[in-house]
């Protein structure tokens, strides 16, 4: 592998080792799952504002786009208000694994947005995937709520990616990312507003929650969002997507050293996981045959 290329691919194992982290900083923080989005995406915005300020870029688009922005915008505030919601009411590891079904969720959206058929072993693949959900749920039935919450969390996560795919392709990801951003917080004031969410408690945050809250936004949003777009940029899709696939297994081992015990499941639950996992990373090597065929032959025509 390149000196250049090793760069990029440890930055993209740094990067989903931070979203793995995200999981545990929602545990750690100690308010709900509503009021710890909507200073998330906040202080976010403000970090991105800064990060534009900083680079002199400029991040005006048109009325049609900013329609669309409003919509995804939502819909990612929507999915980390469950994810938050399924660690607080389970377990790191029970919401994470039950997160990697997104890819699952995003082979039955695409076909209807963008008018392909469901492929055979996408079905294959999904009621394996459902299989270890159900070894999952039959031995950690406490945690069903959780399990229930993880579920919307990564339909909207799907919904979002297929909607990503139509929708942004004409603006600079970095000014998507705080279009998205903006609209997701302001969708979390209007509702905290009518809901009668903004009291003096909200806004009386422990010391430890401001400084999670900080990391949160920060490193694990800001910061993650602008390197990933740019380290996509020089990697093979498989290589993006395989890594990525390895963001619940880096949680599950943070989750076992921050929590102990507590974060230790039934040995079926990771029989389970492992069945989860497993499909997921086998329907990330079949999705892109082609990217490793043509990396396979390009290293063959190099060593001819």
């Amino acid at each position: 592998m390149p000196e250049n290329n090793l760069k990029h691919f440890l930055q993209l194992h740094f990067i989903v080792f931070i979203w793995g982290f995200t999981a545990i900083l929602g545990k750690l923080i100690s308010i709900d799952s509503i009021p710890l989005v909507w200073y998330r995406m906040l202080l976010a915005v403000l970090f991105v504002l800064l990060y534009f300020f900083i680079k002199k870029k400029h991040f005006l688009v048109d009325r049609k786009s900013l329609l669309k922005f409003i919509l995804t915008g939502t819909i990612i505030a929507l999915h980390w208000i469950a994810f938050f919601e399924a660690i607080k009411v389970s377990t790191v590891s029970i919401a994470l694994v039950t997160m990697s079904t997104g890819a699952f969720f995003t082979s039955l959206l695409e076909p209807l947005f963008f008018k392909r058929r469901i492929k055979t072993i996408e079905i294959v693949l999904g009621l394996l995937v459902i299989g270890g959900l159900y070894i999952i749920f039959n031995f950690e039935t406490q945690y069903a709520l959780g399990i229930f919450y993880a579920l919307i969390a990564s339909f909207l996560s799907a919904l979002f990616s297929v909607l990503n795919g139509l929708f942004v392709k004409k603006n600079d990801a970095e000014v998507i990312s705080f279009y998205q951003l903006f609209f997701g917080v302001v969708f979390v004031t209007v509702f905290l507003f009518i809901s009668g969410g903004f009291t003096t408690e909200f806004f009386s945050l422990s010391n430890s929650d401001w400084f999670y809250l900080v990391i949160l936004s920060s490193i694990c949003t800001a910061y993650a969002f602008i390197v990933s777009v740019k380290v996509m940029k020089y990697l093979t899709p498989f290589t993006v997507i395989l890594t990525m696939n390895l963001e619940p297994i880096y949680a599950i081992l943070l989750a076992l050293l921050v929590f102990g015990d507590k974060e230790k499941m039934k040995p079926e639950f990771y029989y389970g996981a492992f069945i989860v996992l497993f499909v997921v990373m086998l329907n990330g090597i079949l999705k892109n045959r082609k990217a490793i065929h043509q990396k396979m032959k390009k290293n063959k025509n190099q060593k001819l």
